[in-house]
C-alpha cells in the first residue's frame, strides 16, 4: 500500500522499521505472485529436534513440585532431564531444559515468600498507605521509616594496602570489634532526603528521641509516617508521646497499615536491607516529621494558622 501511494523503498523501510532488502523482497514477491505471494512459505530450515508437545510437558512439569518418589525439593535441569528419560522415555539434554527455562522465565531453584493478612480492614489500610506515596496531601511531608540494627563497628588490625598495577586493594583477614550500633533513618519520599541517627541501644526510649529530633526539624508541617510495627513502635510510652504531640484541634485518626502484614518501607533500600526482607507496615500521620512512627497509626498535626488545606490523597487518609 505504501508503494502504491508513491513512497520510496527507503521511506517504506523507515516506516516499517525494517531493512531495504526486506522491502525489495516483498515487493518482488507481490509483483510476481500477487496477494498469494505475501503468504508465509514452508521453511526449508532444519526442523526443531524437540517437538512442541515435549516442550509443553517440560514446562508443565516444571511448574509442579517434584513427585515425592523423586526425593527432590525442587527441580534442577539435570534432575529434570533424568526424570524425563526414566519416567517418560524422553531423551533430552539438561542444557536444553535450562535453555527452555530461560526462554520462559522459569527459575525453579529460586523461592520467595508471601504473607496473607487476616485484618478485615486490610484493603482500606493498603489504599491509605499507597495513597500517601502516590498522592500525598498538599504541603504535607511523607516520611518512610526503617531501622538497621546491630551494625558491627569493625576495624582491621592493619591499614589497607592500596591498589596498584596488577594488584587489588588488600586488607587483613582479622579485625577488632568496637561493639554494635543501631541506625534509625527517615526518608522524605518527595525530596529523597534521609535523616539518620545512631544509638547504642534500640528501645522505645531511643525511638522517641529520634522522633523528637525529626519532629523538631519540621516547621509546623503536616507529617505522615510509614513504618513497621515492631514492639518498639507501640506501647504506653508511644501513646503518651502521641497524646502530648497531638496539639492541633484538626487532628483526626488515621488507620494503621494492616497488623501482621508485610509492608515495604521506602527507606529500607536506603539502609541496604537484604532483598526480600520487608518491614511490617504501619502508617501514621504526625504533626512533626517523625522517624519511626507508632504502631497504633494516628494522624497528628502541629497547629497552623488558618484552616487546613489538603488535596485528596486516598480513601481513609484523613
Amino acid at each position: 500500500m505504501w508503494r502504491a501511494e508513491g513512497h520510496s523503498v527507503p521511506e517504506i523501510a523507515r516506516m516499517a522499521s525494517t531493512t531495504r532488502p526486506t522491502v525489495y523482497k516483498w515487493i518482488a514477491r507481490y509483483e510476481q505472485h500477487g496477494i498469494d505471494g505475501l503468504s508465509d512459505r514452508v521453511s526449508t530450515g532444519r526442523p526443531p529436534e524437540v517437538s512442541g508437545e515435549v516442550r509443553a510437558k517440560i514446562l508443565a512439569l516444571t511448574r509442579q513440585s517434584p513427585p515425592e518418589t523423586s526425593g527432590l525439593s525442587h527441580w534442577s535441569s539435570r534432575e529434570m532431564a533424568r526424570y524425563l528419560k526414566r519416567e517418560m522415555g524422553i531423551h533430552i539434554s539438561h542444557s536444553f531444559v535450562a535453555a527452555l527455562w530461560r526462554e520462559h522465565g522459569l527459575q525453579p531453584h529460586r523461592q520467595g515468600t508471601f504473607k496473607l493478612s487476616t485484618d478485615p480492614d486490610f484493603e482500606e489500610k493498603v489504599i491509605d498507605v499507597v495513597g500517601l506515596y502516590l498522592d500525598p496531601p498538599m504541603d504535607a511531608v511523607v516520611l518512610s521509616i526503617d531501622e538497621k540494627t546491630q551494625i558491627q563497628a569493625l576495624d582491621r588490625t592493619q591499614p589497607l594496602l592500596p591498589m596498584t598495577f596488577c594488584k587489588t586493594e588488600k586488607r587483613t583477614h582479622d579485625y577488632t570489634r568496637h561493639g554494635t550500633t543501631n541506625l534509625f533513618a527517615a526518608l522524605n519520599t518527595a525530596t529523597g532526603e534521609v535523616v539518620g541517627r545512631c544509638f547504642a541501644r534500640r528501645r522505645t526510649e531511643e525511638f522517641l528521641k529520634f522522633m523528637d529530633q525529626v519532629v523538631a526539624a519540621q516547621d509546623g508541617q503536616e507529617i505522615h509516617v510509614v513504618l513497621d510495627n515492631v514492639s518498639t513502635h507501640s506501647g504506653s510510652d508511644i501513646d503518651q508521646w502521641l497524646t502530648n504531640t497531638r496539639t492541633s484541634p484538626s487532628t483526626s485518626p488515621q488507620p494503621a497499615a494492616p497488623g501482621s502484614t508485610k509492608w515495604r518501607s521506602g527507606s529500607a533500600s536506603s539502609l541496604d536491607r537484604p532483598s526480600g526482607e520487608e518491614p511490617l507496615g504501619r502508617c501514621a500521620s504526625s504533626s512533626t516529621p517523625s522517624t519511626p512512627t507508632s504502631q497504633n497509626g494516628t494522624t497528628t498535626q502541629n497547629p497552623s494558622p488558618g484552616p487546613r488545606q489538603r488535596t485528596k490523597s486516598s480513601p481513609g487518609s484523613d
